[in-house]
């Protein structure tokens, strides 16, 4: 279950190393297994577009910020969801203190703000942090109830 900030993610049927862009068409699957993968990358103001609105898959976004304690927490289990529903959901983070702009159009009063995105528009909204089943589980009915 690896990723890490080169781009690479290791694939969790295989166990295959794979390089992934921050922005693609559709969604990345393994180059050795053809599986799906977790799709895990971070945005900004000035890539947010590209990044997080153009992606096919649904984006979970998660605005965070470094000073925050329970956004560290929530981090591994955002991750875990993404691997979880690789190829469903591209788990995009984006720290709040280097956004300012995406942390006002989204309006985030709290952090961690997550927000479930379909062609940019937010489709479900949760704010604090929860354990994995939990997130996965609001992740899930968003999904159902969006489609």
């Amino acid at each position: 279950m690896g990723t890490n900030p080169s781009g690479t993610v290791t694939c969790d049927r295989c166990g295959r190393g794979n390089r992934v862009p921050a922005a693609a068409a559709g969604t990345p699957r393994c180059g050795n297994c053809h599986a799906p993968l977790a799709w895990i990358t971070e945005a900004g103001d000035a890539d947010f577009a590209e990044v997080a609105e153009q992606a096919k898959p649904y984006v979970l976004v998660d605005l965070w910020a470094t000073w925050c304690g329970p956004c560290r927490m929530v981090s591994p289990a955002l991750e875990q969801v993404a691997h979880q529903l690789a190829g469903r959901v591209k788990l995009v983070k984006v720290d709040i203190d280097r956004s300012p702009r995406l942390s006002q159009r989204f309006q985030v009063q709290a952090v961690p703000t997550l927000l479930l995105l379909d062609k940019g528009e937010v489709v479900s909204r949760m704010t604090g942090a929860a354990p994995a089943p939990e997130l996965r589980q609001w992740v899930e009915d968003s999904l159902a109830v969006s489609a």
